[in-house]
């Protein structure tokens, strides 16, 4: 095996005993079939997948199910499934029945097709989820992990995807068959700017087991900016000094630090945030994108209006227009805001928060994958602001703050230089009379 992925590695995740949304909204198609998804006509921003006029998520994702028939009498170390295409490229699942290199295990891998064939120097960048389906939905096997297919890693997976003791616990039926789904979003290169990544109910299904990993990696970003500008608030001298700085300097100079080209901050931003063997990093993409288009869609009194009356929505800090960032109002209480308002609650209460059988408390229906798509969103939203408001004082203002400080320390210094001669010529003076 060129690559193997394990659970404890920490870049992707195991889960069972969670009914995935995915199942809950549409079926699968038949065996050995791929399909691929097509979104609604009028989403909205958490629903859209519309970007920059290349390849959408949808049409880059696609899903195929393999049936294995009489499983319990394969001799066979290892079985291939037929070859399906998603994002343009062709893939198969290698099945190991009695494990790879640990035995008592079911093993289960991705491979590139005809790799060996491929052009030097290629490479797939795709998430992806493979599943054992068990009669009872709730207790299906899955995994999911984020992977650069290439020469040296052609295939990648689990070499411990479960134990093979727990097969007879409804995963092969009456007929011997087991069922093998897997689901396939390649990624497009686009790393330094937030974008699109998923497919629109791949997502959502995804957002059901990392959502709060997301709001992890999220939060820890803003409590590292928040503390650094309440350590600035927190020092009364250097708050009461930048106070004096700011109030002293004309509209027209305040409008220009206040601001910051999209691009200039959008690259760092994709920087930051996307790491490639981090499973999440294509739903906190997604949401990044989602909190962009939110702040595009807040230009006018009405949607302003409109935003403020949502759920768990927050009057906004930044403003989009055209290609440039803007914060809204003066960044004085916008520091003072920043350095004490976290991102939104806890959802304790939220649809995510699984039993380990799988239950909920509820039923994870439409309202329920709206109401974890808006957190998402709003997440995304207010992680982007903050990285904003960070990006623009730390560049700009206090950059020209410092200057300003060390200026007034320069004019301090003359007069201390020039008192002796000053003190010198009131001498001579004297001596003349």
């Amino acid at each position: 095996m060129a690559g193997v992925l394990s659970k404890e590695s920490g870049v992707g995740k195991s889960v069972e005993g969670i009914s995935r949304a995915e199942e809950a909204l549409a079926g699968w198609g038949s065996s050995e079939q791929v399909e691929n998804r097509i979104t609604s006509t009028s989403p909205p921003y958490w629903d859209n997948d519309e970007d920059d006029g290349g390849l959408k998520p949808s049409e880059l994702y696609g899903k195929y199910t393999w049936k294995i028939e009489k499983f319990s009498q394969i001799t066979k170390r290892e079985l291939r499934s037929n070859a399906f295409e998603v994002g343009g490229y062709k893939w198969y699942v290698l099945l190991y029945p009695l494990g790879c290199d640990e035995r008592n295990h079911l093993s289960l891998f991705l491979c590139v097709a005809n790799h060996d064939k491929l052009l030097p120097g290629w490479s797939h960048f795709a998430q992806f989820t493979i599943s054992v389906v068990n009669k009872d939905p709730k207790k299906s096997k899955y995994s999911d992990t984020l992977h650069r297919f290439w020469k040296e890693e052609h295939d990648w997976g689990w070499k411990k995807f479960m134990d093979l003791s727990k097969m007879s616990d409804g995963f092969v039926d009456t007929s011997d068959n087991l069922m093998i789904k897997t689901q396939v979003q390649v990624i497009r290169e686009k790393s330094d700017w937030p974008f699109r990544c998923l497919d629109c109910l791949y997502r959502r299904e995804l957002v059901r087991v990392y959502l709060k990993d997301v709001e992890q990696i999220c939060r820890r970003f803003v409590e590292e900016r928040r503390s650094k500008l309440g350590k600035l608030i927190e020092d009364k001298a250097r708050w009461s000094s930048f106070f004096a700085f700011w109030s002293d300097i004309d509209q027209t100079s305040r409008h220009q630090m206040s601001r910051e080209k999209t691009d200039v901050i959008l690259k760092v931003v994709g920087e930051h945030f996307f790491i490639e063997n981090e499973v999440t990093s294509t739903l906190v993409m997604d949401s990044l994108y989602s909190g962009l288009k939110a702040l595009e869609g807040q230009t006018s009194k009405k949607d302003l209006v409109k935003l403020l009356d949502s759920e768990e929505i927050t009057a906004p800090i930044v403003r989009v227009e055209k290609d440039t960032f803007v914060l809204v109002d003066d960044v004085l209480p916008f520091l003072e805001r920043a350095a004490i308002e976290p991102l939104p609650p806890k959802d304790e209460k939220g649809p995510q928060n699984l039993t380990k059988d799988g239950n909920s408390g509820e039923d994870y229906n439409k309202d329920s994958m709206k109401h974890d798509e808006r957190r998402l969103t709003e997440i995304g939203r207010r992680t982007l602001e903050i990285f904003v408001l960070a990006h623009i004082f730390s560049k700009k203002i206090e950059v020209a703050y410092q200057e300003d400080v060390a200026l007034k320390r320069q004019e301090e210094l003359i007069p201390e230089e020039e008192a002796p001669k000053q003190a010198e010529n009131d001498q001579k003076t004297k001596g003349n009379k």
